[in-house]
């Protein structure tokens, strides 16, 4: 079921974690406090894989209605509870996670075009969502054991439900974006003020 999105509601998903696999979880998002969900048909999926270089324009193979949707969604969720849990320094589960990396099937090919050095390039089966997911699902295990979860964050701000990978010089970054959490607390900051005098 495709729903409306909220009248503010971007058209796309937030880009702005700094990091591909938290700007997967950020495809979920609040929008004037209403939870959306930017993935509302297979369509949506692919068009946010080819935006964020996942994959070919022309390299998005075709599955069983809905089957796309379906894995990206499930993968998302199964990445945000284990990026939550390794955040708050608690034991997370990874078999869901690990299922998703067990259908991964792929071998290394040596490609040695004319006039180049040879080079190593992966091969993917990509007959299931899950295993066209599955570079995802290995960028999110890459993520869990060497990501610097001092610098991965949720927004600061009370109704923000996105993630960043706080790459700034200072790492004081408090915000998902300025344009967006960190505008609204200075409006809201200012009004406090302003109801003081």
């Amino acid at each position: 079921m495709t729903l409306s999105p909220p009248t503010t509601a971007p058209s796309e998903p937030y880009v702005l974690a700094d990091d591909p696999v938290l700007d997967m979880l950020n495809t979920l998002a609040n929008i004037d406090g209403v939870p959306w969900d930017f993935w509302q048909t297979d369509a949506d999926v692919a068009a946010w894989l080819v935006r964020l270089h996942w994959v070919e324009q022309n390299g998005i193979p075709l599955f069983e209605p809905d089957a796309l949707l379906s894995a990206a969604r499930e993968l998302r969720e199964v990445i945000r509870a284990l990026v939550a849990a390794r955040k708050a320094q608690q034991p997370g589960n990874p078999a869901a996670l690990n299922s998703f990396l067990r259908k991964a099937v792929s071998h290394p090919q040596l490609v040695w075009r004319a006039g180049e050095t040879p080079t190593l390039e992966r091969q993917r089966k990509q007959q299931t969502a899950e295993q066209f997911l599955a570079p995802i699902a290995e960028a999110a295990a890459t993520l869990l054991v060497e990501g610097d979860f001092n610098l991965i964050r949720r927004c600061e701000h009370p109704e923000c439900i996105l993630w960043f990978y706080d790459r700034t010089k200072a790492h004081k970054r408090r915000w998902c974006s300025m344009a967006l959490c960190g505008n609204r607390h200075k409006v809201a900051e200012f009004r406090k003020r302003k109801l003081k005098l």
